[in-house]
């Protein structure tokens, strides 16, 4: 199957590709330092010299905006990873094997997902500690219930097709056959689903963030520096505007991109 370039796809990439180039550079290069307190220099609004403006402690909004795109942005993709990995086996084996593995797991994967996602972190967090590796881990553990159902919908249908019984012939073992035949055909059907976690991935994060359990200060993150942001929406609209476009435009990319492929695969 080939993905046709439809124009949420297109849109998706484009915008995509612009926040990543801009955390890439961000990663090497910002305007001023992000932490650089400057009590002279508070909250003064866009200028040539802080095209962002700057917050309530002097710091150059449009350097903390990319330094915590970037932070988001790795945390996300952290998340979406675990997620991914764990529900990739966990997935293949009770969809390959099914009988009492598949239901116990599958139940076990119900009842963690019949909870609030937001609470669930919440609790991790209170018991892992806040931090951006604990947050990591406490969304990566949330995430593998969904990614688990979808691996293992797709590989209790692929198992009855022609190829895997053509490579039982062929003398594979389950283990084979799963990993290096199953897997790798039910990639197209994942990329959605990986896109559309990499969404609420970003969201979970800015969310924690804002409630002060997620990355720590003095590092800057979107949604601290929304809550930082809130007492200053009439005098600077700006410093909250800045954290929330950084966001929308991180979910929008991947939200087009899911959007676009499931269009198309869901259409091949």
């Amino acid at each position: 199957m080939k993905i046709k370039h439809n124009k949420n796809f297109t849109a998706g990439a484009v915008i995509t590709a612009f926040m990543l180039a801009v955390i890439l550079i961000g990663m090497v290069w910002t305007p001023y330092d992000p932490n650089a307190m400057s009590g002279k220099d508070r909250m003064l609004s866009p200028c040539l010299a802080h095209p962002l403006g700057t917050d309530n402690f002097g710091r150059d909004i449009l350097s903390r905006v990319v330094e915590g795109a970037g932070a988001t942005f790795i945390i996300a993709a952290a998340t979406v990873a675990i997620g991914l990995v764990a529900g990739l086996v966990i997935g293949g084996l009770t969809g390959y094997y099914g009988g009492w593995l598949d239901e116990v797991i599958m139940r076990f994967n119900d009842a963690v997902a019949a909870f609030p996602s937001i609470l669930l972190a919440l609790v991790l967090i209170a018991l892992f500690g806040s931090g951006k590796y604990n947050i990591i881990l406490a969304l990566g553990l949330l995430f593998i219930p969904s990614f688990a159902r979808v691996v293992r919908s797709e590989v209790a249908r692929q198992k009855s097709l022609d190829y895997v019984a053509g490579a039982r012939l062929m003398g594979a073992g389950d283990m084979r056959i799963l990993f290096l035949h199953i897997l790798p055909n039910i990639i197209p059907v994942l990329l959605p689903s990986v896109a559309i976690g990499f969404n609420n991935a970003v969201l979970a994060e800015a969310s924690m963030s804002y409630l002060s359990v997620g990355v720590q200060p003095p590092d800057a993150s979107l949604g601290r520096m929304l809550n930082e942001a809130q007492g200053y929406l009439l005098t600077a609209p700006w410093y909250a505007l800045s954290a929330g476009v950084a966001i929308i435009l991180l979910v929008l990319g991947f939200g087009l991109l899911s959007e676009g492929m499931g269009g198309e695969y869901g259409a091949a």
